[in-house]
């Protein structure tokens, strides 16, 4: 049970809080340097719209982070977090094995949350996802703010990395 009685404000994170434009190329290719992509998230700046619309949402809502990243990556990501000034919030990761597409495992997560807490919004960049979260009856805002990158959507979809 959610001991903070405020709605939820739902945050992806890379392409959403964070750019990760400098690490597309690890992506690239036929083969992909998943360590080397997520070793540099930590070096990821921060992408403006989404972080004024994190704090915003604070005002209202319990921010919660739902990333498709892998658990290992846990630390790096707390950090980076808090170095950005964004709301403690809790963090839900992909597990380390899971390579089921981001669509599918963001979406359980949200219907989980749902169960004990109104979830107001999910803010992600992921149009797939965004489509099977506003199909599930979620309020969807998509982040549009970060220039899309193709080897990002492939790894969230075909991939299951991100």
């Amino acid at each position: 049970m959610n001991d903070d009685p405020r709605p939820l404000a739902v945050f992806d994170l890379d392409g959403t809080l964070a750019d990760t434009a400098h690490r597309q190329h690890f992506l690239e290719g036929a083969k992909r340097d998943w360590n080397g992509f997520f070793a540099a998230a930590p070096d990821d700046p921060p992408l403006a719209e989404g972080v004024a619309l994190a704090l915003g949402s604070a005002e209202e809502c319990e921010v919660v982070y739902l990333t498709g990243r892998p658990e290992r990556c846990r630390r790096d990501t707390v950090e980076w977090l808090s170095r950005q000034g964004l709301p403690e919030g809790q963090l839900f990761m992909r597990r380390d094995d899971d390579r089921r597409p981001a669509r599918r495992t963001k979406l359980d997560i949200l219907r989980r949350l749902s169960r004990s807490s109104e979830v107001r919004m999910l803010v992600d960049d992921d149009e797939l996802v965004c489509d099977a979260a506003e199909l599930a009856g979620f309020t969807v805002v998509r982040a549009r703010w970060a220039d899309p990158s193709e080897a990002l959507k492939a790894a969230q979809e075909r991939d299951g990395r991100t």
